[in-house]
């Protein structure tokens, strides 16, 4: 195989995996079979992607560039691509003659993503942005209805409509950039902007197009389309829209917020506001809670915060720190989502006072939360601390300290919703006492997430390194 298809076996893959997919729709009752192909795709996917781990290559005349930063970016994502499909099972609560298709959109979706990490023009990042968007919205609205559940279709519909206009305000800002520097290439685009950064439009280009990214992220105030999305998606989806489309969205910021010069008093004072902003929000509303989902929901938008945090230091200790508390965030919620879409009966959204007495029906479910949770809060030794603690560290390194400390505070108030769910799991009395049966895969991926988790939050070095290292190809020392 040459050096040049090397580089882009993973997208090779994935295309190819896609068209399989498709082809495989067009028959009628034909949902275990994508599934089985679905799950031989992300498999293959991560096998080409550990394979082309340490490739460079550049198409499309330099808008496309495939380099040590994109190559584990997509190993990630092809990782999880898998846990996804792992989790997804029966899909119980997708309507029967589109389960085939939900596969295919999912498969379309992580393609987008793929793309996305190693689109460094905009051209191309509107492409795979809306290759990676659109698959999403169609899923939410794949749920089926039932009595007493109708908002599926609200959730999709405020998913496109916002999605829409997200990315419509986005592409208005990056028209504002291309038309002050006369470049599609992002590069290029920034370098030519440094002397003008001030001027109004360069300001507006910049705020708009930042604040699509926002929305992929569920900052606030571009939050708002988060709780319904994941109330009213099924517990699959939800587990989809909440983990791979966030590690997209950090890894274009990084390419973007590299770009500016490391003294930029500004960028750092919207940066940090947006940050507090999202956490105390995303914290003190997900403390109300009932729906399990939309507690998940909130907090997001807090999490969400604490990644943006590492982006205030603007060098590559705080870049490494964002990178790794997303990645640790992914094994986190695909824990929690894991555990709801196992004890939800037939995909109903799941209370919190359901996973009374888990302990009991399912001990190995029950430590999969409890892991989860415990990391989702920042309690040693998991990765959630960790990754805390490296982003408080850049933070600091750079005497952001007020934010330092907000940022302490809100993770003590986290503490209490999240000890909420470990009190129902470990002392509440079961409503339902019968037992939750797993299978073998259900079994595997909650020791690989519950030995991830952990693991990353031990040992974080070697992930930190290779993070830090494949921000070198950026230019970020």
């Amino acid at each position: 195989m040459s050096s040049f298809l090397l580089a882009f076996l993973p997208e090779l893959v994935l295309l190819a995996g896609s068209l399989g997919l498709f082809a495989v729709t067009l028959g009628e009752n034909q949902a275990a079979k994508a599934r089985t192909l679905a799950l031989f795709v992300a498999l293959a996917a991560v096998l080409g992607c550990a394979v082309s781990l340490h490739a460079h290559a550049t198409l499309f005349d330099g808008a496309y560039r495939v380099d040590a930063f994109s190559q584990w970016l997509k190993l990630v994502i092809s990782g999880g691509f898998t846990f996804v499909l792992l989790l997804s099972a029966d899909l119980p609560d997708i309507r029967s003659a589109i389960k085939a298709e939900y596969y295919l959109f999912l498969a379309l979706s992580v393609t987008g993503l793929v793309f996305l990490v190693s689109s460094i023009d905009i051209v191309a990042l509107v492409i795979a942005l809306e290759l990676s968007s659109f698959p999403l919205y169609i899923m939410v609205a794949t749920r089926r209805e039932r009595e007493g559940q109708r908002v599926q279709m609200e959730s999709a519909i405020k998913y496109i409509m916002f999605g829409v206009a997200a990315n419509g305000v986005m592409f208005f800002g990056l028209s504002y950039l291309y038309g002050l520097t006369g470049s599609t290439s992002l590069p290029v685009m920034m370098e030519k902007l440094q002397p003008i950064v001030g001027t109004p439009l360069a300001i507006a280009g910049l705020a708009m197009t930042f604040a699509g990214l926002f929305y992929k992220l569920a900052i606030f105030p571009f939050h708002f389309w988060t709780p319904d999305v994941y109330q009213g998606a099924s517990n699959e989806t939800a587990a989809m829209v909440a983990s791979l489309p966030k590690l997209g969205a950090v890894a274009v910021l990084v390419r973007l917020v590299s770009l500016a010069s490391p003294d930029n008093p500004t960028l750092v004072t919207l940066l940090s506001i947006l940050a507090c902003a999202s956490m105390f929000y995303g914290n003190l509303i997900a403390m109300v809670q009932k729906d399990f989902k939309r507690l998940l929901g909130f907090s997001s938008v807090a999490h969400a915060g604490y990644a943006l945090v590492g982006f205030t230091a603007l060098d590559v200790a705080g870049y490494s720190a964002s990178l790794f508390y997303i990645t640790g965030y992914l094994l986190m919620i695909l824990a929690c989502f894991l555990v709801i879409s196992r004890v939800s009966k037939d995909g109903r959204n799941l209370a919190i006072e359901e996973l009374a007495g888990l302990h009991k029906r399912s001990p190995l479910l029950a430590v999969t939360l409890g892991v989860a949770v415990f990391a989702l809060a920042g309690v040693p030794p998991f990765v959630g601390f960790m990754g805390k603690f490296s982003l408080l560290f850049a933070a600091l390194g750079k005497g952001h300290t007020a934010l330092v400390v907000l940022m302490v505070i809100n993770s003590a108030i986290a503490v209490y919703y999240y000890l909420r769910v470990v009190k129902e799991t470990a002392f509440g009395d079961p409503v339902d006492t019968t037992p939750i049966c797993l299978d073998l895969p259900t079994k595997a991926l909650c020791v690989v997430l519950i030995v991830g988790i952990t693991v990353l939050g031990i040992a974080p070095e070697r992930i930190l390194a290779t993070i830090s290292s494949s921000l070198a190809c950026l230019g970020i020392h």
